[in-house]
């Protein structure tokens, strides 16, 4: 392990050190869906998975999760194991990441905390699932994800198959957009719906290849404009759920969440749960699938960002 001399010391794997040094492109991958996404052994399985996908691709996977107060820039297997078999491990936000790496805790990181500490180990390409958006009901409990802020002014590109379906995607577009935030789908006009490759939603902007993706970045930091850039990957037709059977189950898990009283933060877990009951595992099955994919795209985005000049 290496540590780097900072304010804030990083402490980046062997093989994460090493890509810095030799200047390779580097993807960042977040840890709560190691924590708080599956059960192990498959968070673990997955996450060696999501890690090969990029070394494949020609890219370096820097997973990033704070461990006894240090904030770790790539996790070796013994750490990522240990990660994965963890309990009770905090989910961190803006909000309370710096508390988490003060008080010397252990917690897994969000987007808006991958962005973060990405951007602190100038890491420009993060690969996830979906970003956090607007919840359901939000003009009246005002519930929208730290993600959007952090898009708006941390210059991270981060790959996504769009938000995730259970939230309210045309207002968290809109937040998007209130906040000069490119919103960039690959190869299709529509915006993605996480599980369906397709919406009935318009995207705001389309590329159709990495390169292309690579140099909006580039370009966006070259005109001194802050914050990062959303890339909406659909997940590869044959592995999505149409959203039109996607809907009615949403809908019922909703409702339940609804009648039960389930409100901040336990929303989003109780819906991926009943989601994942209701479709009798498929929907598991097809955000692998759409994380692998984006971790290929984050490989190929930060290979092309290497040959372009700062």
């Amino acid at each position: 392990m290496t540590t780097a001399t900072s304010a804030l010391p990083l402490t980046f794997s062997a093989e994460v050190a090493k890509a810095r040094e030799n200047a390779a492109p580097i993807v960042a991958l977040e840890s709560t869906i190691i924590t708080h996404g599956m059960p192990y052994p498959q968070n673990l399985e997955v996450a060696r998975q999501v890690e090969q996908d990029i070394r494949d691709a020609g890219a370096v996977p820097a997973t990033i999760a704070v461990i006894r107060g240090a904030l770790h820039i790539g996790l070796d297997d013994d750490q990522l194991s240990d990660l994965a078999q963890a309990k009770d491990v905090a989910k961190l936000s803006r909000a309370d990441m710096a508390v988490c790496i003060a008080s010397g805790g252990t917690g897994a990181t969000t987007v808006a905390a991958t962005m973060i500490a990405a951007n602190l180990a100038g890491i420009e390409v993060f690969a996830t699932g979906g970003i956090g958006g607007v919840h359901k009901g939000a003009e009246d409990s005002f519930d929208i994800s730290a993600d959007l802020m952090e898009l708006a002014q941390t210059p991270v590109t981060v790959i996504a198959a769009g938000a995730k379906a259970i939230l309210d995607v045309p207002k968290t577009l809109e937040v998007l957009e209130t906040q000069g935030v490119p919103v960039i789908t690959v190869g299709q006009d529509s915006f993605p719906a996480f599980w369906s490759a397709g919406s009935d939603l318009q995207s705001p902007l389309r590329l159709d290849d990495a390169a292309a993706l690579a140099k909006a970045h580039r370009t966006r930091a070259a005109m001194g404009l802050p914050g990062g850039q959303l890339v909406a990957n659909p997940i590869p037709a044959a592995e999505e759920i149409p959203a039109d059977e996607l809907a009615p189950i949403i809908a019922q898990a909703q409702s339940e969440a609804d009648a039960q009283g389930v409100h901040g933060k336990g929303v989003t877990p109780f819906l991926l749960q009943r989601i994942f009951e209701l479709t009798e595992g498929r929907s598991l099955t097809a955000n692998i699938a759409l994380v692998r994919n984006n971790a290929r795209l984050g490989a190929k985005i930060a290979a092309n960002l290497v040959n372009l000049p700062r």
